[in-house]
């Protein structure tokens, strides 16, 4: 986090607290994630992201893991966090 403020470094730790969840799975996925694709975001889609940690953890697991489809507004960032954290392995 390079050039970032105390106002961005507070809330990349939020955001790491957030991504610590009561799966490990998730908890690993999340925070790999943060670490590796969530500062290449625009604000938007960091504005989502932080949206989508407020989702429940069995909710989250089923859409990361494709037993279910994810809600429309975060389809997307699911896809893409995916991508990104490369994790593929059922929870």
């Amino acid at each position: 986090m390079n050039g970032s403020t105390p106002d961005d470094a507070r809330e990349f730790r939020r955001l790491r607290w957030q991504c610590r969840r009561g799966m490990l799975e998730l908890d690993h996925l999340l925070s790999r994630f943060l670490d590796l694709g969530y500062a290449d975001l625009d604000l938007e889609r960091q504005r989502l992201f932080s949206s989508l940690l407020c989702e429940q953890d069995q909710r989250l697991s089923d859409w990361f893991m494709f037993r279910s489809e994810p809600d429309p507004r975060f389809r997307d960032l699911v896809e893409h966090i995916r991508v990104v954290a490369g994790e593929h392995c059922p929870v």
